[in-house]
């Protein structure tokens, strides 16, 4: 693996150690939790390595959070966007690339709004998969901007083009998928359901 050079890998390391912390759970509590190795979560934790969207998914599903919100919530840490409305330029929204795909995430929303929003460029032949837990506690809708997305949600298949939406139910093991030659943007809008 090349050098991490994205600057949201010392974000993204610093909400997973607060959130591992905020519950009081020792890597091993939090590797037992997620599927993820003692070891990687302390290189991800100390920014040593930038964490895969399969390995956000699978940390964002330990800690009840969806993967937009870890992202988000890591993201908000360096937007400067006042409570009131704002103006973000293009280029000052915060971008994070899985090392593994080359999915690129790009927030939308700044840390105030009361809905999260993405926009996502799924490259070809890329797949990506959360598990069911990732998806708890959150309402969304998935709009296909261009492309297609074949979209997993747990055992139905959707195929899905440009202009095409799903709002997601029940939390169930999801995939993205992008099984063209082209790359797939797609636009993900997440709300916070009630929690036990």
């Amino acid at each position: 693996m090349s050098n991490i050079v994205d600057p949201l890998v010392g974000q993204i390391a610093a909400r997973v150690r607060t959130e591992r912390e905020r519950r009081r759970w020792t890597l091993a509590q939090l590797a037992d939790a997620s599927g993820v190795s003692q070891a990687m979560i302390s290189r991800i934790e100390r920014g040593e390595s930038s964490p895969t969207a399969v390995v956000l998914g699978k940390l964002s599903a330990a800690f009840q959070l969806s993967v937009a919100s870890l992202l988000a919530l890591a993201e908000g840490q360096r937007q400067d966007v006042p409570d009131s409305a704002g103006v973000r330029r293009s280029g000052e929204a915060a971008e994070w690339r899985d090392p593994d795909t080359g999915y690129l995430r790009r927030q939308i929303s700044g840390p105030h709004f009361p809905a999260e929003i993405a926009e996502i460029r799924l490259p070809a032949g890329a797949t990506v998969p959360y598990p069911a837990a990732a998806f708890a506690f959150v309402r969304q809708v998935v709009w296909v901007l261009d492309g297609r997305l074949t979209f997993h949600d747990g055992d139905t298949v959707h195929e899905l083009d440009a202009g095409d939406t799903i709002e997601l139910g029940a939390p169930a093991p999801r995939v993205f998928a992008n099984t063209t030659d082209s790359d797939c943007r797609y636009v993900v809008v997440l709300i916070r359901g009630p929690q036990p």
